[in-house]
């Protein structure tokens, strides 16, 4: 286990770089302050430099919402997303995560889908960032790695992304919901049933969508 003053790089840090990124974004961007009391314990728990992208958000933001909080990518924790990437990955002393083992999960949407980088559980390049459609419950990679994902969050079209999953209207409910929190649709996105705008939708906590999506993986195969 790398110490504090290991994990914090001085010399070449990726801030800077997150930050040109996020003055190019063409998508809404909201950068979460640091949770201090947590920040070093989140990065200590995760073992990534900031020399990293990864390892920068842990430690120097509380997380980072896209499109008007559509897409949360996970940091230290913030009051508007109370969720830290080790508690939410469920990371012990060991440094193994128990939530999804063999992958850390790193950023969600607000319709139940799951981003994580790969560490040996999928098939693929280890690193790639898969995930977890909420229309398939199947886990894609993107065929890209962290810092890529993150440019994408920033200039990529997540509108079109997005077009299946969206209803009129849904920049004023999702401004509504905490990073904790999202959307459950129903019927669910993976099952046949009207068009998006007349299926029926509540908030309720991320944890619950999660749950959900492990179920219902589980029992259709």
């Amino acid at each position: 286990m790398r110490t504090l003053k290991e994990l914090i790089d001085i010399k070449d840090p990726a801030w800077p770089l997150i930050q040109k990124w996020i003055s190019e974004a063409t998508n809404e961007v909201k950068i979460l302050s640091a949770n201090k009391h947590q920040a070093e314990k989140v990065l200590l728990d995760v073992q990534v430099t900031t020399k990293s992208p990864l390892g920068a958000i842990a430690y120097l933001t509380g997380g980072i919402l896209f499109d008007n909080g559509w897409l949360r990518f996970l940091g230290s924790g913030h009051n508007e997303l109370s969720r830290n990437i080790s508690n939410w990955n469920q990371i012990d002393k060991t440094g193994k995560a128990s939530k999804l083992e063999g992958c850390l999960l790193i950023a969600d949407d607000v319709v139940g889908g799951f981003f994580a980088i790969n560490g040996g559980l999928f098939e693929g390049e280890t690193g790639e960032v898969f995930y977890l459609a909420p229309d398939t419950l199947e886990w894609e990679s993107l065929e890209m790695g962290y810092s890529d994902f993150l440019y994408w969050a920033c200039t990529g079209d997540l509108q079109q992304y997005y077009e299946t999953f969206r209803w009129a209207d849904w920049q004023q409910e999702v401004q509504t919901v905490n990073g904790s929190q999202g959307v459950l649709i129903y019927p669910h996105l993976w099952a046949e049933g009207d068009d998006i705008n007349m299926r029926s939708r509540s908030i309720v906590s991320i944890e619950e969508l999660w749950n959900l999506n492990m179920m219902y993986k589980a029992k259709l195969g």
